[in-house]
């Protein structure tokens, strides 16, 4: 049975990447259907704006916060390696570190930098949007659900 700091450490390890996992699946199942909606131009310095203000202390707290402590978790189960579950800790920790953070820096952070260097009126930015649109969403799908699944598999470890 997890106890002590190390529970708390997994408790926390939950909420967190829950937390993503619900930001995640809001973009995915109406932000950004709301914003394709849009015209191209409107679409593109909404979503600009949008990517700004997500870099500020709030959500980074979260987003960076639980992939610290995934890290530290994965860490603290090589060195205890509890009878039970180890698996599901180890497993939790790598669908939200690679799954979610660093799908986050390989897919949609690029995308995010393409999108903030067009000007929103031009027709460079109109050409872009559906693709944008598209691609981000796709792999925002797969960041939704690889938090979502690091939060059960927290949860799993812990029953």
């Amino acid at each position: 049975m997890i106890d002590g700091p190390y529970f708390v450490l997994v408790v926390m390890g939950v909420l967190g990447t829950g937390l993503v996992a619900g930001v995640f699946c809001a973009f995915s199942t109406f932000v950004m259907r709301g914003l394709a909606a849009l015209p191209p131009a409107q679409g593109v310095a909404a979503m600009n704006a949008i990517n700004v203000s997500a870099v500020r202390p709030a959500f980074m707290a979260v987003f960076a916060g639980s992939a610290v402590l995934c890290a530290v978790i994965a860490v603290v189960t090589f060195v205890l390696w509890p009878e039970e579950g180890t698996v599901e800790l180890l497993v939790g920790s790598a669908l939200y570190l690679f799954g979610s953070f660093g799908l986050t820096m390989l897919a949609n952070v690029p995308r995010n930098d393409a999108l903030l260097r067009l000007d929103p009126g031009t027709p460079e930015a109109t050409a872009y949007w559906p693709t944008y649109v598209r691609e981000w969403t796709m792999w925002n799908h797969v960041r939704a659900i690889a938090s979502g699944a690091a939060a059960l598999a927290y949860v799993l470890a812990l029953t």
